[in-house]
């Protein structure tokens, strides 16, 4: 397959983020439908991080069980080196959030302190709203590096002249991203941001381009430890970024309306999950 296809099907795949982020344009929604929104943005989030784990955990099994082998007793080296990539990645990805979201908030309560400070209620306000546009940003770049690993497997496959595995890729990461988009919006919602076009024309582009410049690498290089280390370094930023979805939700006062929430996600995960399945039968 030509580079011009190559990088033409890892555009598709990318593009379908930006079906979801309209949501972010509502006006004052009701606080059962915030509520609602952010929960399933955790539950989308939940589903992805189960099927990162499990993708991203596979090549280190495999390793374990060929070093175990009489025959293979060498690839110990290369199964530790594989598990402090995963280690290494899954640690990235869960302290940079942490400890950069830690270092906004010190210099905005430094900003903040003094003469001409906002009232109280607005300074709250304020303070919530840059929140959520952070936490949805934080959900789009993990999401990114998730969809690199997605772009490698689909140049990895046209590389190898695999058109129609590369092209069933394509239709399922579609699917499958398409749902990301919600993902990102729902914390704004929670936060009661009307994020402005530029904003979620950036998150689509950091959640979704990815897959794009992925698809380019991975068309040249093979790599299982490149391919798990992004995939773990998505799934740290995506345990910190639930957990701060799941707080935003008991704050909002509607845990029931979360829980549901979240149930409706993680199913409209799986059922993308499945439907690629089906196509692969």
């Amino acid at each position: 397959m030509t580079l011009a296809r190559t990088v033409a099907l890892g555009a598709i795949a990318g593009s379908t983020i930006f079906l979801g982020l309209p949501l972010g344009r509502l006006r004052n929604p009701h606080p059962r439908l915030k509520a609602f929104l952010n929960a399933a943005s955790a539950g989308i989030l939940l589903f992805l991080l189960f099927d990162i784990l499990e993708n991203a955990t596979g090549p280190l099994e495999e390793l374990v069980r060929r070093a175990t082998a009489p025959v293979h007793g060498a690839v110990w080296g290369s199964f530790a080196l594989m598990a402090v990539v995963y280690a290494g990645g899954l640690a990235a990805g869960l302290l940079s959030l942490l400890y950069l979201g830690k270092y906004q908030r010190s210099r905005r309560a430094a900003r903040e302190i003094g003469p001409g400070a906002m009232a109280v209620a607005e300074q709250n306000e304020a303070v919530l709203q840059r929140t959520a546009l952070g936490l949805g940003m934080s959900i789009a770049t993990g999401i990114g590096f998730h969809n690199f690993s997605e772009g490698l497997a689909i140049g990895q496959a046209a590389h190898r002249g695999e058109i129609s595995l590369a092209v069933l890729l394509v239709v399922g990461f579609a699917l499958h991203n398409a749902t990301e988009g919600f993902g990102i919006v729902g914390p704004l919602a929670a936060g009661g941001v009307r994020a402005s076009w530029g904003y979620l024309v950036t998150a689509g582009l950091v959640g979704g381009g990815p897959t794009f410049v992925g698809t380019i690498v991975g068309r040249s290089v093979s790599s299982q430890y490149l391919f798990v280390g992004f995939l773990t370094l998505a799934a740290g930023a995506i345990i910190y970024v639930v957990a701060e979805l799941l707080f935003t939700g008991r704050r909002l006062g509607a845990w029931e309306t979360t829980i549901w929430g979240v149930l409706f996600g993680f199913l409209l995960g799986l059922s993308t999950e499945l439907v690629i399945v089906a196509a692969h039968a």
